[in-house]
């Protein structure tokens, strides 16, 4: 049962989500039928606004909430309400057995941003705990190769190349044996030190080794680099806080390429604390706000799943979405390693 205060502040969080509006007790009490008169509800507030939970906008009587508010409505006010149309569309996305993991979590994503109006951003594995598993050649047409190149954690990258006409098939094939061989097992961030040094190995079997050599270096810099999916940007126009202020739009689309922040957040996260929230205070950003969770792969490892909008965002449906989702792809990556544990 909450405090008169505590529903006060409850009203004062979810309207100013709803309206972007500052709110006044007659407001409070004409939308959601307090049975407060007005002068006490005006002293709670008076009181919230001493302890820091609501602040006093310039152009209005009415109060916002604050930082402190909307953390504190986070841990102790909202719903946890699960939208039932999410529930729906995601059982359906882990429904298809056949699915590959990345075209779970894009499908996630994806109806995650849809239902909550957010960015979703993803962090791929750590490249410091990755190893490379294997190196393969794919023939596209007579003279266009494929390599693929994965990691023990299940991350793809994949290079293209012309091969000469005056190239034999035989040698290419000893070539991508030989650097499997040597590169099999190097943690990711040092494939490029160490297909420098294979180099003049390299001119010894075969006679387009630059080639090779090129699309290796370029392939394991992207390795080596962060890696960061982003899904439903478009969906931060449907917030009148960035589509109104050009400055502010620039501001979102700059973070959204700073990797930094993703990294912080997942960092922040243990087994006592599954999730890990920004409001305001991302790289002096007092408009954004993240909810970032770990998910656990099976046996492959980790990755975070982070959604990005405005402080004003509807905080119980983004939690209580991001939980559940969390929830049931924890429980499906882990059903889909045991499977693959027995064969």
């Amino acid at each position: 049962m909450l405090t008169r205060s505590d529903t006060i502040l409850k009203y004062i969080v979810e309207y100013f989500i709803k309206n972007a509006e500052p709110v006044g007790s007659h407001t409070l009490i004409e939308e959601y039928h307090l049975p407060y008169s007005s002068a006490t509800i005006r002293n709670e507030m008076a009181l919230l606004e001493k302890m820091g939970y609501i602040e006093k906008t310039h152009s209005s009587s009415g109060r916002v909430p604050s930082t402190l508010g909307y953390r504190y409505y986070c841990e102790k006010l909202r719903d946890k309400t699960v939208d039932e149309a999410l529930k729906n569309s995601l059982q359906t996305v882990l429904s298809d057995r056949v699915a590959s993991v990345e075209d779970v979590i894009k499908s996630s994503c994806e109806i995650l941003s849809q239902m909550t109006s957010l960015v979703s951003v993803v962090l791929g594995p750590d490249e410091n705990e990755e190893r490379l598993a294997s190196v393969s050649l794919v023939p596209i047409s007579n003279n266009t190769i494929t390599a693929v190149f994965v990691t023990d954690k299940g991350y793809v990258e994949n290079k293209t190349f012309i091969v000469q006409d005056s190239v034999d098939t035989k040698e290419v094939v000893q070539c991508m044996n030989m650097l499997n061989e040597r590169l099999k097992g190097t943690p990711v961030t040092e494939l490029v030190e160490k297909m420098d040094a294979l180099k003049p190995i390299l001119s010894e079997y075969i006679v387009f080794h630059d080639v090779i050599y090129r699309a290796f270096m370029e392939t394991f810099l992207r390795f080596a680099s962060d890696r960061l999916s982003l899904y439903g940007r478009d969906e931060i126009f449907n917030n009148p806080e960035f589509t109104s202020d050009s400055e502010r739009l620039q501001r979102v689309f700059k973070l959204l390429n700073d990797t930094s922040i993703f990294k912080e957040a997942d960092e922040e996260i243990d087994d006592r604390n599954h999730t890990s929230i920004h409001i305001g205070d991302i790289n002096n950003n007092p408009d954004i706000a993240t909810i970032t969770t770990k998910l656990k792969i099976g046996n492959n490892g980790e990755t975070s799943i982070t959604l990005l909008g405005p402080t004003r965002m509807d905080y119980d449906k983004a939690l209580s979405a991001l939980e559940y989702i969390k929830e049931e792809l924890d429980k499906y990556f882990d059903k889909e390693g045991d499977d693959d544990s027995e064969w």
